[in-house]
């Protein structure tokens, strides 16, 4: 499960030291610099209801309004449902009737390119920078493309197939309509409305202090935190899957989603921030992927003979500056955190696989068995990294009856990190008990868990079945 190569790792000495201060500065001063920070825009002026600071309340009021959207029937509550973790509501009966990709536009029917990230913990992770060795790291969205937690809030609004307004003058004419108009010129001048693009600074800027403010976001309640804090005791198969977690030689997943922090005092987030090319498959759900489902505004950027449209992460086509133009970052996405990762299925950026097990089954044998991941043929022939131009080391054939065939690969996936660094027909670095233990362990970091009351919990199925499993 590590998600990134070593050398790009580590946060800087300023940003790491700001992560233990962040939970608590944001409680007791609502939105001010810092990691996250909403900076040109926040307010510490006392709030009402549940403690949050004005900014905040505005914040919580927008993120719940459907009339911002052209449809009147989407808000940013819509797309990040705080039953699900603040992520997609990915069943039949959700906005999005069961969709791969969150649906939006005018009517609500076009569909988007990627699997709805959590808000849960975002207001941790550092404004987008560039470590000491060059890695990629912090930001917002999958590609990083929005340098802060504002400005991340703000996009859905003008994007065609989300809230599908056609500008910020169009937002804030929406605004000027609302209930809470006088709650945003009191705290930001009535003057403010006419400049929309400032004014739609400022709505982020709120945005992002609920996101920072409001416990829901991270209440820190799961049962690992409470194990860490010696109130819960793991099972002997979470414990287990916990030391598969940390063990670099087997699941190796604290590589890039630490479950301890540098100092011992500071509750672990389970992300490094960073960024990496796992190779995942090309999902053919997605309506970008296939041709005859694409829509007008799918990007073409490839004519490799494969496929016209890909998703490239970091190198684009999202990123507003057309990617970071270095080949090697090209695939690369986030490295999400795993607080409530039971709860936000499916996995991966462009939600390829549906549960846990099938997750962190790719993970392990990707590369021992990648006929189960990718197009093969009667031949024994594997295309793997079939979402990935061959430019950058994608549509790499190799055969399953060839030992060796994979042994010579050169491109932008990781390949060099356990689990990732076997061949075909080698002993993948975890087996299905193993993965059963691990999952177990991922589902401890659920939030809700009331150690007075173990059992009222209601955790998902994936986790009672593995829970099960022998």
């Amino acid at each position: 499960m590590a998600e990134m190569q070593t050398q790009n790792h580590s946060l800087p000495a300023s940003a790491r030291a700001l992560l233990p201060m962040l939970f608590l500065a944001a409680v007791l001063t609502g939105c001010g610099g810092g990691i996250g920070s909403t900076s040109g825009g926040g307010s510490g002026q006392p709030g009402t209801g549940d403690g949050l600071s004005a900014a905040a309340e505005l914040g919580k009021k927008i993120f719940a309004d459907t009339a911002l959207s052209v449809s009147g029937t989407q808000s940013c509550g819509s797309c990040h449902v705080a039953a699900f973790a603040f992520t997609a509501d990915r069943t039949a009966a959700g906005p999005d009737h069961g969709s791969t990709v969150p649906l939006g536009g005018p009517n609500m029917d076009l569909p988007g390119f990627r699997d709805t990230p959590s808000l849960m913990y975002l207001s941790f992770s550092p404004d987008f920078f560039f470590d000491s060795d060059g890695g990629p790291n912090g930001g917002f969205f999958r590609d990083g493309r929005a340098g802060t937690l504002a400005d991340q809030a703000i996009d859905p609004f003008t994007t065609p197939f989300e809230m599908a307004n056609a500008d910020a003058a169009a937002v804030i004419a929406k605004l000027r309509t609302r209930p809470y108009l006088a709650d945003f010129e009191a705290l930001y001048g009535a003057g403010v409305l006419d400049d929309p693009d400032t004014a739609l600074k400022r709505m982020g800027a709120a945005l992002a202090a609920f996101e920072i403010e409001s416990n829901d976001f991270h209440p820190f309640s799961s049962k690992y935190d409470f194990f860490q804090s010696g109130k819960a005791t793991l099972s002997a198969q979470e414990l287990r899957g916990l030391a598969l977690f940390n063990d670099p030689s087997k699941g190796n997943c604290a590589g890039c989603h630490p479950s301890t922090t540098a100092d011992g005092n500071t509750r672990p987030l389970f992300t490094d921030f960073s960024y990496d090319n796992l190779g995942v498959p090309r999902n053919a759900a997605i309506h970008a992927n296939n041709p005859a489902t694409a829509q007008s505004y799918t990007p073409i950027n490839s004519d490799d003979g494969a496929h016209d449209y890909y998703d490239l992460g970091l190198c684009g086509p999202f990123r507003n500056n057309g990617g970071l133009n270095t080949s090697g970052l090209c695939g690369a996405f986030k490295v999400p955190t795993l607080r409530n990762i039971a709860t936000t299925a499916p996995y991966f950026h462009n939600g390829r696989f549906a549960t846990l097990k099938d997750a962190i089954g790719f993970y392990v044998r990707r590369d021992t068995k990648p006929e189960e991941f990718y197009p093969t043929a009667a031949d024994g022939s594997v295309t793997k990294f079939d979402d990935l131009p061959a430019a950058y080391g994608g549509q790499f054939i190799v055969n399953i009856n060839v030992p060796g065939s994979d042994a010579l690969y050169v491109g932008n996936v990781n390949t060099l990190e356990i689990p990732y660094n076997r061949h075909i027909g080698e002993t993948p670095a975890l087996g299905t008990t193993e993965i059963n233990d691990v999952i177990a362990f991922l589902c401890t970091l659920t939030d809700g868990y009331d150690p007075q009351n173990p059992t009222a919990q209601a955790l998902p199925a994936q986790c009672q079945a593995a829970a099960l499993s022998p």
